[in-house]
């Protein structure tokens, strides 16, 4: 039955990542412009923990210009901001629940996420969907279902809680890597790859925590060979440019 109910689960994210993709699935695609930074001068602010430096990397953002957005990338900025959000309550919910100090460092490193993709949406003028929703509350309907079957889930075990976790950011990892796809802003891109790095510590820290336990997470969304270069590689820290940077440790 929990093999069943597990199946369930990652056909639930796998759909996530396909609604992530198909929002606006008409929209044309992007072309970089001759104007665009390279993304080797991309500065990373993220800790090892996963906090992002919102103060400095505010000034760097500031310092961009505002573009005209596509739909695309002003529905990818409204949905990564709920994406964030969802990630966040879950380990509200899951901390009260078992009071496992993971979930509540990592929730409060969440918390710099959302206001990362907040700087975007004020920069933009695009009304946040977070703002007056409490917690585990969605606009975005299949975010919201979503939420209610991790949680369900988590409240299992403890095992099941911290497999939970790993699944959240796997899922941001491959979601910020579609949005980064289409689009040439190097805004967007800086926040996108700030958040991406988050994650990454994210997933290395729930899955140490999994081992420690005697049990062993297998990827669920990420290739094999993605996963494995991210997990045999240090906590990264900021202070290096390099989207791709594994390893940076500042």
């Amino acid at each position: 039955m929990k093999k069943i109910y597990e199946f369930f689960l990652v056909g639930i994210l796998l759909l996530s990542v396909l609604a992530a993709g198909c929002i606006s699935n008409t929209e044309t695609s992007i072309t970089p412009t001759e104007t665009s930074t390279p993304t080797d001068t991309i500065p990373l602010v993220a800790d090892s923990n996963g906090n992002i430096d919102t103060q400095n990397l505010q000034s760097y953002i500031d310092s961009l210009p505002a573009a005209p957005l596509t739909e695309e990338e002003k529905n990818g900025l409204l949905y990564m901001v709920e994406e964030e959000k969802l990630a966040h309550d879950v380990y509200v919910k899951l901390y009260d629940k078992w009071g496992l100090q993971i979930f509540n460092n990592i929730a409060q490193s969440e918390t710099t996420h959302i206001d990362t993709v907040r700087m975007l949406l004020q920069k933009y003028n695009l009304t946040d969907p977070t703002i007056n929703e409490g917690v585990g509350e969605f606009q975005n309907p299949h975010l919201q279902e979503l939420y209610n079957q991790l949680i369900e889930m988590g409240m299992q075990s403890e095992v099941d809680a911290l497999k939970v976790g790993a699944l959240i950011e796997e899922l941001d990892i491959v979601d910020l890597q579609e949005r980064i796809a289409q689009t040439n802003k190097v805004d967007i891109i800086t926040v996108y790859e700030n958040l991406m790095m988050g994650s990454r510590n994210h997933l290395r820290s729930f899955v140490s925590t999994l081992k420690n336990r005697g049990v062993t997470y297998e990827p669920q969304i990420l290739s094999k060979e993605e996963y494995e270069e991210i997990i045999s590689s240090p906590m990264e820290t900021g202070g290096q440019g390099g989207p791709q940077g594994y390893g940076n440790n500042g």
